[in-house]
């Protein structure tokens, strides 16, 4: 997507407050975000205009139903590009998350600036981690860590930074099947641990964790 292009999102929130503030908050941001949909119910996202919407910003909890991990995954199954904006900000609901699938994971504490750039890179299907979230992440580098080679990092880095597998084979010299080779033994290696990393979200956590990369890398 254009750096300038226009952005539909879908709002899913059952606070009203929670939904003035973010129509509001997009109202102001430097690139167009128009709020298409808005509502307590994942409806929203499914019917028009909203089914056709670049982005759906989705809270977990939603009413009585419980965590809406089902309503993320059907969203993510279907193609839809979800960021979860969430009261919730621990490191096992976000990683949930980002394995299911979501774009982006963000806490409500994390304001203004974090959603909309969130949403904005979720659009532009990059990833994006705020800095609390990487912050709990990469706590503590973790015990069961894959043993990645050096090319492996730096083709996983370079990835971060780059908006296309394309620009990280000519910045490397290498070819796109290549990279996709390194990527998918990368995946390979986390899965063999027990922590599959099936998006580009999900690496970007793992490599927070496991102190690869942190936000000012991204």
């Amino acid at each position: 997507m254009s750096d300038n292009a226009s952005v539909s999102v879908v709002v899913v929130d059952d606070h009203p407050a929670i939904l003035a503030g973010v129509e509001a908050w997009y109202a102001a941001s430097r690139r167009p975000i128009t709020v298409v949909a808005a509502g307590g119910s994942v409806r929203e996202a499914w019917t028009d205009p909203g089914s056709t919407a670049d982005v759906v910003v989705l809270d977990l909890q939603l009413g009585e139903s419980g965590t809406a991990f089902g309503d993320l995954r059907r969203l993510v199954d279907a193609g839809r590009q979800v960021v979860v904006y969430t009261m919730r900000d621990d490191e096992k609901t976000a990683l949930s998350c980002l394995d299911l699938g979501a774009a982006t994971f963000l806490a409500k504490s994390e304001g203004r600036e974090h959603l909309v750039e969130a949403t904005l890179a979720a659009a532009d299907e990059r990833p994006y981690m705020a800095p609390a979230m990487a912050g709990a992440l990469g706590t503590n580098v973790r015990p069961d860590r894959p043993q990645l080679s050096t090319r492996e990092e730096n083709v996983l880095i370079e990835w971060f930074q780059s908006e296309s597998k394309e620009l990280v084979a000519q910045r490397l010299g290498i070819s796109v099947r290549t990279v996709n080779t390194y990527l998918d033994r990368v995946r390979i290696k986390y899965a063999n641990v027990g922590r599959p990393a099936r998006t580009k979200a999900s690496l970007v956590a793992r490599a927070i964790q496991d102190g690869l990369v942190d936000v000012d890398d991204l």
